[in-house]
């Protein structure tokens, strides 16, 4: 029987892929088995995959024949998974020793849904810790109640798949899939579903995984239009949680959420393209105007300041259409699409 099923895409990453692997074998067991998605690479990326899938124990390599992006990626490797338990990492990060071992271990203690975990960000030679806002440790919480409040960043605010490991039952109840087609933020409606619908979680101090930021290929360095699928994203979040039971109490903070994610990218506007940068403005108008506007003066009303003061200007412009959905292009970078962390 297998324990665990960690999914691994990767895209155009030999410079790093080399590090991931070895870490995956520092990590294997007999009851491990690791999917290895090969999203259409066009580098050496393929060569090294073929040679993991016979010397990686429990390594299993799954091809696409053409470039689908991070979330379909994730999506091929679930579909593959057989495990009582699921873990994701992206294909240029890299894992502790012995660190898969220890998160089941502690997942089979608490006998919770899904645990979420702490870790390293790396930059250069730089190394931060970054802990998940969770402050109760080692006790099983419920989900829903890890929300709120709407002004303190919360545990939808650590949206990183690869920060947890995950039972076998939310997989089956179709919780762990991600909107195909999503280029950018596709972890944002995923983590909040997670947290919306399933029954129990925890977190834990467990500390191993170490994720590469500033990767030149990643699409939080780059400043084209598969950036903008942050809003689609956003939108599924505002769309699915006025349909909860609660929404009157989750609508406040899931506005607030986007109205800080819309705010943090016109500010850096510079790095985009100039074509994308005015579209990025209208279709932040047009965002802005479909949330329940009442709940967005509230919300322009608690965040004050010259965010408010931007948001407000921005919702007066002319609003563009609503993106198109999960037909759009794929992504062409790099493992690494995560939306920005940014605190509501």
């Amino acid at each position: 029987m297998v324990k665990l099923s960690v999914v691994v895409p990767f895209f155009n990453v030999q410079t790093y892929a080399p590090d991931t692997l070895t870490s995956l074998r520092a990590n294997a067991r007999e009851d491990f088995e690791f999917l290895l998605v090969d999203d259409c690479s066009s580098d050496g990326t393929p060569e090294l995959l073929e040679r993991a899938a016979r010397e990686l124990p429990g390594a299993v390599l799954l091809r696409h024949a053409r470039n689908e992006g991070l979330a379909t990626a994730r999506n091929t490797g679930l579909d593959a998974a057989r495990g009582e338990y699921v873990a994701f990492l992206d294909g240029d990060d890299w894992l502790a020793p012995g660190h898969y071992s220890r998160l089941v271990a502690a997942a089979e203690e608490l006998g919770c849904d899904f645990l979420r975990t702490d870790h390293v960000s790396v930059t250069g030679r730089e190394r931060g810790l970054r802990r998940a806002p969770v402050p109760r440790r080692g006790e099983v919480l419920r989900p829903r109640d890890a929300i709120l409040p709407a002004h303190r960043t919360t545990s939808v605010d650590y949206p990183y798949a690869w920060a947890g490991i995950y039972h076998r039952r939310l997989l089956d109840r179709g919780l762990l899939h991600f909107t195909p087609g999503l280029r950018t933020a596709e972890d944002r409606p995923w983590i909040w579903r997670l947290h919306r619908e399933a029954e129990s979680f925890a977190a834990v101090g467990e500390l191993g995984v170490f994720y590469r930021r500033g990767v030149a290929t990643s699409l939080t360095q780059i400043g084209d239009v598969r950036q903008l699928d942050f809003i689609r994203a956003f939108d599924q979040v505002i769309e699915e949680t006025a349909r909860d039971r609660d929404a009157d109490l989750l609508l406040p903070k899931a506005v607030r959420t986007y109205c800080a994610v819309i705010s943090h990218h016109i500010g850096s506007i510079g790095k985009f393209e100039p074509e994308v940068a005015r579209q990025l403005r209208a279709m932040s108008a047009g965002a802005l105007r479909r949330m329940p506007q009442d709940v967005l003066d509230e919300a322009l009303t608690a965040m004050g300041g010259d965010r408010a003061t931007l948001l407000r200007r921005l919702r007066r412009r002319r609003p563009a259409p609503p993106p198109s959905g999960p037909g759009a292009s794929p992504s062409s970078a790099s493992s690494s699409s995560t939306s920005p962390e940014v605190a509501a």
